[in-house]
């Protein structure tokens, strides 16, 4: 029987993080979630278990609430980038959990290159 939509999704995300924790040798995590409506970032410590930084399309003060499209997202990966610098993170990986590296996904991650942080 194949599987549901949610089923890859989650064998996606479970097979993603699992490869990433082999090789986060104490970086920090910037975990994505993506709906029809939004995009958020965070920045993770995983050993300490404590969220760094965060930016999302809800924030007003980013001005991209009730747009969805990739230029949204590429502001979010910015402001990302912006307040990892102020958390004194530079280098980190990058978890898109079970979601495709296309479109709003790619857009933030190649702005948050931009801005500064590596992964």
């Amino acid at each position: 029987m194949a599987l549901s939509k949610r089923e890859l999704f989650q064998k996606r995300r479970l097979r993603n993080r699992n490869k990433m924790r082999k090789m986060a040798n104490g970086r920090a995590r910037l975990s994505v979630h993506r709906s029809n409506k939004n995009i958020s970032v965070q920045l993770i410590d995983d050993l300490n278990g404590v969220t760094l930084a965060s930016a999302s399309s809800l924030e007003p003060s980013l001005g991209v609430v009730g747009k969805n499209n990739v230029e949204a997202s590429a502001k979010i990966g910015e402001a990302i980038a912006e307040r990892a610098k102020k958390a004194g993170v530079e280098e980190c990986y990058f978890d898109r959990g079970g979601f495709l590296f296309h479109g709003r996904v790619k857009a933030l991650a190649d702005a948050a290159r931009e801005g500064g942080l590596k992964f």
